[in-house]
């Protein structure tokens, strides 16, 4: 008898000792499914309603790298951290009454970087990899394809619509999803001018941090990591003085804060750069928000100094507070950033918890706004080589191992994998025992088939969840250019607006007339 036999059978037995399969005993009775079957009916029969409104606000939740497997693995894990078993569990974008498909590839590129995928979603343009607010006639890292190739975002969309904006992220504000929302440049690695080539700059090409504060004029809140790209070359990080690589780059010797505070002095503008500035302020006296938390990405939620960092959730919490004031409503850009950096360096553990945190911060974006006038849209950039299988049994920990051994070389796998990454280990020849070793720590290194530095993007299409006004915009298999076409249709704002008068026979009002138009029917029924 081989030993994944004797494993199976040793399985078998040891349910079998415990007296009950290792699932709730209500799921044995058909009418547990039948019943949540109904609900589930009742629920889409009632979705014929549609939601017509005007969207007043519009929130775009980024889960970088958050492909359908770690959207699947991330709900197992909310579930597990609460004692459950995990399958069952709804994670807060499940409860979207819309789904879609986008398509991720490049203009260039069948496998998707971030920087083209963000020009798509934000700017409703498909672009090569790598560059950011340009078109496809920019070819990346030529600063001579800059000009006259630019393309504009939803975000100034928004702002020139009367609306407050804001940008939300855990990575750097300079780097690429939030840059698409305002920068045109042809390298998404132009971070400060420190990174670009002198013949860029004598050519004048403008870094990203720098189009940050001179493209969009007031952007209303921005929060994330990215400061020493700040602050002129070798200038001191005000947390870690002594750490060289987290001093200022700028080699123009600009100091974009004091810049920023300076113009901001007397429009209740405030510049923080820890947690405790942050959750010190009160929204209703803030009216332009500038954080910078990091001198590059955020931490790890799994890492966070929770008493020095803020969480998403809680970045998200204070954006919507100063951004809600505004009675023409508001943009806001959250990107979960550091989802696609997990998968990147193979630790899943990181990825998944970094989307979990999304997920909260999803929640409190739900309690803070109204369906009723506020869209919100959730999705990826692009997804991973990431996945899970193997065969576990119901309630697994999704970090744990398969139920079996391979029949090849004998020895335990994890039922996460990687395609390729920093996960493929040969110890004297064979793949590496991860019974061995703590495959359960924070920073375990999945293992990969194809040996590689960093774990490459996947290219199939990820979800888009939408709930809120015009949401059933949002269904079947889209290009992913069509997401900010979408939102602004729904929030009368962009190219196409002739739909928001009565004028041209649109169903949707704003909302304020909707109301005004519901009072004077029922008054009319009524006299």
């Amino acid at each position: 008898m081989n030993v994944t036999a004797m494993l199976a059978i040793c399985s078998c037995l040891i349910f079998g000792s415990l007296g009950k399969p290792p699932f709730p005993e209500q799921e044995k009775d058909p009418k547990f499914w039948n019943d949540g079957a109904q609900r589930e009916l009742k629920k889409a029969l009632n979705l014929q309603v549609l939601n017509k409104n005007t969207a007043k606000n519009l929130i775009l939740f980024l889960g970088d790298g958050m492909g359908v497997p770690t959207v699947t693995a991330s709900r197992i894990l909310k579930g597990q951290l609460r004692g459950e078993s995990g399958e069952e569990t709804e994670l807060e974008m499940d409860k979207f009454p819309f789904v879609s498909l986008a398509k991720t590839y490049n203009t260039n590129a069948q496998v998707p970087d971030s920087a083209g995928t963000a020009t798509a979603y934000l700017c409703g343009v498909k672009a090569n990899e790598g560059t950011v607010g340009v078109s496809a006639a920019a070819v990346r890292s030529q600063c001579n394809t800059t000009k006259g190739n630019e393309v504009t975002s939803i975000l100034r969309w928004a702002k020139e619509a009367g609306k407050s904006v804001g940008i939300v992220t855990t990575t750097r504000v300079n780097h690429a999803t939030p840059s698409a929302a305002y920068a045109h440049c042809v390298d998404r690695d132009w971070y400060s001018d420190n990174e670009m080539p002198e013949e860029a700059l004598q050519s004048g090409c403008k870094d990203i941090a720098r189009q940050l504060f001179e493209n969009i004029p007031n952007i209303d809140v921005v929060m994330g990591g990215g400061r020493k790209y700040m602050f002129p070359k070798n200038q001191s990080d005000i947390e870690y003085p002594n750490v060289l690589k987290h001093s200022g780059t700028r080699k123009d010797g600009r100091n974009l804060v004091k810049e920023w505070t300076d113009r901001m002095k007397d429009k209740r503008g405030h510049y923080v750069w820890n947690k405790k500035q942050l959750l010190s302020l009160n929204p209703n006296n803030v009216d332009y928000l500038l954080g910078l938390f990091e001198p590059m990405d955020l931490p790890y939620d799994l890492e966070r100094n929770k008493d020095t960092d803020p969480s998403l959730t809680e970045m998200v919490d204070v954006a919507i507070k100063v951004l809600k004031k505004n009675p023409r409503g508001f943009y806001l850009l959250v990107e979960g950033g550091r989802i696609d950096h997990g998968h990147h360096e193979g630790k899943a553990k990181q990825a998944l918890h970094e989307t979990v945190e999304m997920d909260r911060a999803i929640s409190r974006a739900d309690l803070l706004t109204s369906v009723h006038d506020t869209l919100t849209i959730v999705t990826a950039d692009h997804s991973h080589v990431f996945n899970f299988g193997g065969y576990t049994p119901r309630g697994n920990t999704i970090f744990g191992l398969a139920p079996m051994l391979s029949d090849v070389d004998q020895k335990p796998f994890t039922s996460i994998l990687y395609g390729n990454g920093p996960g493929y280990k040969i110890i004297n020849g064979a793949r590496e025992n991860v019974s061995t070793i703590d495959y359960q720590e924070n920073n375990y290194q999945a293992q990969a088939a194809v040996p590689l530095t960093m774990e490459t993007h996947g290219g199939e299409d990820v979800a888009v969840f939408a709930k809120g006004p015009l949401a059933h915009l949002l269904h079947g298999v889209h290009e992913q250019n069509y997401i900010p076409h979408a939102m602004a249709y729904a929030a009368c704002i962009g190219q196409n607006k002739n739909h928001c008068t009565r004028a041209s026979g649109s169903t949707g009002l704003q909302p304020a007339f909707a109301s005004i138009a519901a009072l004077l029917t029922v008054t009319r029924l009524l006299c």
